[in-house]
């Protein structure tokens, strides 16, 4: 259990880059893929050769974009959503495998996360714009076409297939990580020694910066986003934080978050932020929206069996809960 003199949240991260006079250098570019903001980081020793890393970065999260999109009519992922009800759907073997994984978190998280949830019915809204909740029969109709359990797998034929109409897949708390894992490593491949793929907070990183020291993960107060907290150093490894501070609804008297239930239909509530340090983005991305639905307890536990894993949960009371084995660098 992590100790504090006073409450704070920890809902944004960021990573201290900097630059030094080593041979090599830091170079970074920022534009928007996949709909989000990334930031690429290369270590190299001329921005000639940083920029035609960078850019092999940015072809190949460009390529993920276009095998997972649900909004790209043409995507693999569009085929089968179309498909629901009807018939299988031969798929590249990378995106079946993506969706056996996440097929599996499913199972670990026992429904929590389920790319399924692209199904639900969108009746609930955080814009302010919501005074009462909305009837229980409309909210259980809202994810009666959500269910892992009716994605089938043919392996011996590459296929996928959804067995209800109407249902529908996306990758939407899986896809960012699963981008920035696959940028990573084509640019090891490649021979880039060392850099980081911020994908909108999910972030992976390898090697080191050019003075040999690691890569640390800076995390901040919300109350005072000027002001650094902590340092979590990163080595070969991934970070994702889920915040639903700014995306909630009040009603009766209890607030209710943006992350809904895929199994319920009812938002999230109790849990303000999520941060899973991870091997791989991948998996981080899946599970920091997993917890806010399992709840702090359940989630902890989850994570406490699975290797190379920690998360830091804030409560929505402000209190800090982490996994068994999280060692904080205090500023």
């Amino acid at each position: 259990m992590l100790s504090l003199n006073k409450t704070v949240s920890f809902l944004l991260l960021f990573l201290v880059v900097t630059s030094y006079n080593y041979g090599q250098q830091t170079y970074q570019r920022t534009l928007k893929l996949m709909g989000s903001r990334f930031d690429i980081t290369v270590v190299a020793y001329d921005s000639a050769l940083a920029n035609k890393n960078i850019d092999i970065a940015v072809s190949e999260i460009t390529r993920i974009e276009k095998l997972i999109s649900s909004w790209d009519i043409n995507s693999q992922t569009s085929k089968i959503n179309k498909n629901a009800g009807i018939k299988p759907v031969v798929v590249d073997s990378e995106l079946f495998k993506l969706i056996k994984r996440a097929i599996s978190i499913s199972k670990l998280t026992d429904g929590a996360f389920d790319i399924s949830y692209a199904s639900m019915d969108r009746i609930w809204k955080f814009d302010g714009s919501m005074t009462k909740m909305p009837p229980p029969n409309k909210i259980s109709a809202s994810v009666a076409k959500v269910g892992f359990q009716n994605i089938i797998l043919d392996k011996s034929k590459n296929t996928v297939f959804l067995k209800e109409k109407g249902m529908k897949i996306g990758f939407g708390a899986i896809g960012k990580g699963y981008a920035a894992d696959k940028a990573k490593t084509l640019l090891i491949s490649k021979g880039v020694s060392a850099g980081i793929i911020n994908a909108s907070g999910d972030m992976n990183t390898w090697g080191s910066k050019p003075d040999g020291k690691p890569w640390k993960v800076a995390i901040t107060n919300p109350l005072n986003k000027n002001k650094v907290f902590a340092l979590f150093p990163l080595i070969n490894s991934a970070v994702v934080t889920s915040g639903n501070y700014e995306k909630f609804v009040n009603l009766n008297g209890k607030r209710y978050t943006h992350i809904i239930d895929p199994r319920t239909g009812y938002p999230s509530s109790g849990i303000i932020s999520v941060t899973v340090f991870a091997p791989k983005a991948e998996l981080a991305d899946a599970l920091a929206t997993s917890i806010f639905v399992m709840g702090k307890n359940v989630g902890i536990n989850r994570v406490n069996q699975l290797p190379k894993v920690e998360c830091i949960i804030i409560d929505d009371k402000g209190g800090i809960s982490t996994s068994k084995n999280i060692t904080i660098d205090k500023i």
